[in-house]
């Protein structure tokens, strides 16, 4: 990692501190700014330890961590900076002798939430993590340092929410045990996880997940329903007809970019990224497929479903609003991958990982994952053309 002195003679300012670029940056006597590729910021200080030798005899010059930059100010990096160098001077070890300030939970998780962010799928799964703990964690326990909070604290946390939230109160479960996790790896805690303790010992009420299932159209419904988005020029009208023919789900179509389409190899690729299982997707495209894009070519857009905003996509709620002017409002954008599906095996008689397939749907072990390398493309574009003529059966009346 490149080391530089931030400026003439070495001192860090406050703007600094929140805009150095990727890089270790000298502050002097040994404080260092550590920035990661991400943008996490954390301070470091190298200091000698008077006396004590490292494995090749040479002085014991060491590394120590002083917290991340967003929780712990310029100052308080210099005095802690400081309390290290005298007692490196005096003989002390540093790593066994500084008196360290445990974090409060709140401040530890908005740490692990900024190291975190270079991993998350999208910014809103990011937003999504932090806004559990804000909302169910941090007005309990987040003023109280990590090292006190035990069973009884994680209890008042999920206890309320555990039955009638139970999806929410489980992701909070797992995003509390993560923050204590860090809080443990980096010395501010010890002993076993209080939230495992709570899993272990069964002390909240066993809740039966709820099968939630999105309404769907009937299969033999959609020909004329597809034939009246036809006659709609809308731009939210026309990602419909797209989501009803390939059967992805509405972020899939809705993040749709041209680069990521291959007209002429008819095929459009979504990056993992932008996955619900984090892998890769490719969709056959149709003729029918084909047709209905071409007009969005001539918005111009970055987006192929270009919304309200230059450049930016339609809104999330956008073709579900248009199910509902159009008097279907009991029926879900999600819901036509389940009508997909039932006319895939009702109808087409289509093999189980074909349509599954088709759906981006993981089927098997990691094992037989592991071993079926191949996405089934010629079989699932031929499965989607089939689909195709049910859709359209209708426009020609």
């Amino acid at each position: 990692m490149v080391v530089r002195m931030a400026a003439l003679g070495g001192k860090l300012t406050k703007k600094l501190v929140e805009n150095l670029s990727a890089g270790r940056h000298g502050d002097g006597a040994g404080l260092y700014l550590v920035v990661d590729p991400s943008g996490a910021r954390r301070w470091v200080v190298r200091v000698t330890v008077k006396g004590q030798k490292n494995a090749k005899g040479a002085p014991l010059r060491t590394d120590f961590g002083l917290g991340g930059a967003d929780v712990v100010t310029l100052n308080q990096a210099r005095e802690r900076a400081l309390e290290y160098r005298r007692m490196a001077k005096s003989g002390l070890n540093p790593r066994f002798n500084a008196s360290r300030e445990v974090p409060t939970f709140e401040e530890l998780s908005r740490q692990v939430h900024i190291d975190r962010m270079p991993t998350w799928k999208n910014p809103k799964h990011g937003q999504q993590w932090m806004n559990t703990l804000r909302d169910y964690a941090f007005p309990k326990i987040g003023r109280m340092p990590v090292d006190a909070i035990g069973q009884p604290e994680v209890m008042m946390c999920l206890a309320p929410i555990w039955t009638d939230k139970h999806e929410t109160a489980r992701r909070l479960a797992q995003r509390i045990k993560t923050v204590l996790d860090v809080g443990r790896s980096r010395g501010f805690r010890d002993g076993e996880n209080p939230v495992t303790a709570v899993k272990e010992a069964g002390v909240l009420p066993k809740v039966k997940a709820k099968v939630v299932h999105h309404d769907a159209m009937p299969w033999r419904d959609v020909p004329a329903f597809y034939a009246e988005l036809e006659g709609r020029s809308a731009t939210a009208a026309k990602a419909l007809q797209f989501t009803i023919l390939t059967a992805c789900r509405t972020s899939e179509v809705l993040g749709m970019t041209w680069d990521e389409v291959d007209l002429d190899a008819r095929l459009w690729t979504i990056p993992a990224a932008r996955m619900k299982g984090g892998v890769q997707h490719r969709v056959p495209l149709t003729g029918e497929m084909l047709r209905v894009l071409e007009p969005m070519k001539a918005l111009a857009s970055v987006y192929v479903f270009e919304g309200q905003k230059r450049h930016r996509p339609l809104s999330n709620m956008s073709m579900l609003m248009l199910l509902r002017r159009m008097g279907r409002g009991d029926f879900t954008v999600h819901g036509f991958r389940s009508t997909f599906r039932d006319w895939a095996a009702e109808e087409a008689g289509a093999p189980r990982e074909v349509a599954e397939a088709a759906l981006a749907h993981q089927v098997g072990s990691d094992v037989e994952r592991a071993y079926a390398r191949s996405d089934l493309l010629e079989r699932r574009r031929e499965l989607m053309v089939a689909w195709i003529i049910i859709c359209t059966q209708r426009m020609g009346e």
